[in-house]
């Protein structure tokens, strides 16, 4: 199966060969090595660490051996056990701790599992860490704590309250606007943590009619969790059968968000940080940013108020890195995750869904009118797997040439621009592949784009 250790953490599937899969060897080195290196930033004699899981099936498995690593080493847990990534994040900062980690693999299938390393401040540690950690886990060279020195396990049960009350006190979130739109919404959570937090919010918010799909926290996920179109018709059609207003879709730890319009079809992932930076920016002005293979239109939008874009390497932690560089006041990637810093510097789905519902209530639209007043882009992805001895570096390093008298940005991979279209090239960090997504207004013409590239990049190989 699959094992990947990166920078930000490690996922794998579970059970199999030690090194090979996400299996009990791995997790318990990985941990250890995270906790040394938390204890060695700290300098202190007593770290804590929060942790949280989504609802997978191997959840319980994973947290009790991450639970009782942590302990072995000198390391108070607070465990908040069924939880979402947003909302351990914001709990490090409420329980002021020294650290936390996400037990998740976000949108992967039922079988893998992961473990996502946060600072003390809640957000994704830097590059520079991980690689760290990684060193660490290679070596194996841990120090376990004798048994006077071993940590202890305190139950975290309020920090889901504590973030939606964050998100209900937030200055831009409405909830009276809300209440009066008296939104009906169905809402597909995915057989996971989406279960406990997407009611709580709702009533917080004043909605009190909507219905669950996929509700039961068993981490059996009904269909594939990736919020994708492909991947929700059956919250498409429930949407028409009960004339909702809207349909909304998270991915197992309540990080992503997406939303379906009352006649069944999509608003597009790409566009739900569009609508809810359009909706920010209105209330405030200042700067955003987005990776490079999110769709232009926020950029328009930006630019509408007055404000300046700013795209950023792929990855939640270079989106979050390019926010504070640029004070963006919203932020985010277009596969639905929403980043506002002044809740906290992470992707959340919960505030996400405050500030659109928001909006929504305020233009005094349904999602579709809404939907039609943002342009309609189209964005083809695509990808050419490589051999192991293939460079990359030297394929780009021609197209570049190819293509030099148009404006070219080489941060993440190479990003060409093409008057009022693009293509973005990148290798991916799990595959012996090259990413190909191309934009523009007619979908014929971004996989156009998409199939020239691909012809170059063969030409060249």
């Amino acid at each position: 199966m699959s094992l990947i250790k990166s920078i930000s953490g490690i996922r794998g599937t579970i059970g199999g060969e030690p090194g090979q899969n996400l299996t009990p060897l791995d997790i318990v080195k990985f941990t250890a090595a995270y906790a040394g290196w938390l204890k060695k930033k700290t300098k202190k004699n007593n770290n804590t660490v929060v942790i949280g899981r989504d609802g997978r099936i191997s959840g319980s498995m994973v947290k009790e051996l991450v639970s009782n690593t942590l302990i072995s080493l000198g390391i108070d847990v607070i465990d908040t056990d069924l939880s979402t990534t947003p909302t351990v994040e914001m709990a490090v900062v409420f329980l002021h701790a020294d650290g936390g980690i996400i037990l998740t693999a976000s949108h992967n299938p039922k079988e893998w599992n992961a473990l996502k390393l946060l600072n003390d401040k809640g957000e994704f540690i830097s590059a520079e860490d991980g690689k760290i950690i990684l060193d660490k886990a290679e070596k194996e060279k841990f120090i376990f704590s004798k048994v006077d020195a071993l940590g202890t396990i305190t139950k975290n049960e309020d920090s889901l309250a504590k973030h939606i009350d964050a998100i209900v006190q937030y200055p831009l979130v409405d909830v009276k606007a809300i209440q009066e739109a008296d939104f009906s919404i169905v809402a597909d959570v995915i057989n996971s943590t989406g279960a406990l937090a997407l009611p709580a919010l709702f009533r917080a918010l004043g909605v009190s009619k909507f219905t669950l799909l996929n509700s039961e926290m068993n981490g059996k996920f009904a269909h594939n969790p990736e919020p994708l179109p492909e991947n929700l018709t059956g919250l498409s059609r429930e949407v028409v059968a009960q004339k909702a207003s809207l349909g909304i879709a998270v991915d197992p730890d309540v990080d992503r968000l997406c939303f379906v319009c009352e006649d069944g079809s999509f608003f597009g992932e790409e566009y739900t940080l569009v609508a809810v930076a359009d909706y920010v920016l209105s209330c405030k002005k200042g700067n955003t940013v987005s990776n490079m293979s999110s769709t232009k239109a926020l950029k328009e939008i930006t630019l509408k108020h007055g404000g300046q874009y700013a795209p950023s390497s792929v990855g939640e932690v270079n989106v979050v890195n390019k926010m504070k560089e640029t004070q963006a006041v919203i932020g985010g990637e277009g596969n639905g995750g929403i980043i506002v810093p002044d809740l906290h510097y992470g992707r959340d789905a919960l505030i996400g869904i405050a500030l659109f519902l928001t909006h929504l209530a305020k233009s005094k639209k349904s999602i579709k009118q809404l939907r039609n007043t943002y342009p309609e882009y189209f964005i083809s992805k695509n990808k050419i797997e490589l051999k192991q001895d293939v460079n990359v570096n030297e394929i780009f390093e021609k197209i570049k040439a190819k293509y030099k008298s148009n404006p070219i940005n080489t941060e993440d991979g190479l990003k060409i621009e093409f008057e009022n279209d693009w293509v973005h090239l990148r290798t991916s960090n799990t595959e012996p592949i090259i990413r190909i997504y191309a934009e523009s207004n007619f979908e014929t013409t971004a996989n156009n784009i998409a199939m020239k590239l691909i012809k170059d990049i063969q030409e060249v190989l």
